[in-house]
């Protein structure tokens, strides 16, 4: 299979992502998240990713879980913007800000941060001037409703189809709002807004995904210990242990990677998932050189 190399400018960096996916490290610097909020100090927690093989770290002090509230603006730029300033001192690891808030993401931009991964989009007018002035890299990922209402019954006609369509739509959009095609890179969202069978649905087509304006653009994929990877096993989500939802996560990144859809892996478990992406990456040389 031939390789394709896509590029993802951020700021002042550029990546050319091939057949070995960069690997964001999720820091959650909230209370209240699914996975492990609460449970570390963040900083101390993002050295150790970089540590285990992060290409990048994803700063959020707002959780986005099922169910979840908007928390205050000064709470989450209390969160976040001392545990990036601290880490911009202590490692030259890319920070992406992972927040809907426009002052949130200038604030964490003024302080190092070089990505900003926005659950809505993108969509507020704010979001975008500063996306487009500061020539951030952007994660701009689907959601149907908010956190706090997407998993009440989520309905599509062709979750596929329409995912891939929004996704095409915002590109436009940033595009004409003079943002740079090459800093965008489309998420489709899994576990926002999705029903397991709606989520097994895009994973095994995310070739139909990022096509048309996305075709050369890396595509995020954020499958990382989610509830649905215990129910599609025949476990109940709420009740199956964070731990054993680290083969589920695996598997679908390899899967992603296989593909070769997977272009950026968001993930908790950092070690683990660099170590299958190294391996991925020499099994793919070896196929080129074969063939």
């Amino acid at each position: 299979m031939e390789e394709v190399t896509r590029v993802w400018r951020c700021r002042h960096l550029r990546f050319a992502i091939g057949a070995q996916p960069l690997v964001l490290g999720i820091v959650n610097a909230t209370p209240d998240s699914f996975s492990d909020g609460g449970a570390y100090d963040p900083v101390a927690h993002a050295l150790t990713l970089v540590a285990d093989g992060a290409d990048l770290l994803d700063i959020g002090g707002e959780s986005t879980r099922p169910g979840s509230q908007p928390v205050p603006i000064d709470e989450e730029l209390r969160r976040t913007i001392s545990v990036i300033k601290e880490l911009v001192k202590r490692t030259s690891t890319p920070i992406s800000i992972d927040t809907s808030k426009p002052e949130v993401a200038r604030r964490a931009i003024d302080a190092g941060a070089a990505i900003i991964n926005d659950v809505t989009g993108l969509r507020d007018p704010a979001m975008m001037r500063l996306a487009r002035d500061a020539g951030a890299g952007l994660i701009v990922m689907h959601m149907q409703g908010t956190p706090a209402t997407m998993q009440a019954n989520p309905q599509y006609g062709d979750v596929v189809r329409e995912v891939s369509d929004y996704l095409r739509e915002r590109f436009r959009d940033l595009v004409a709002f003079g943002v740079d095609p090459e800093t965008i890179s489309p998420d489709p969202g899994i576990g926002f807004g999705k029903t397991v069978e709606q989520n097994l649905q895009l994973l095994a087509n995310l070739d139909r995904i990022a096509v048309g304006e996305l075709a050369d653009r890396p595509l995020t994929l954020g499958v990382s210990r989610k509830g649905f990877i215990s129910k599609a096993l025949g476990r109940s989500g709420s009740a199956d242990p964070i731990p054993n939802r680290l083969a589920g996560s695996l598997a679908l990144a390899c899967f992603g990677m296989a593909a070769g859809t997977a272009n950026i892996l968001r993930v908790h478990d950092v070690r683990e998932t660099a170590d299958a992406v190294k391996l991925h990456a020499e099994l793919a040389r070896f196929a080129n050189e074969r063939s």
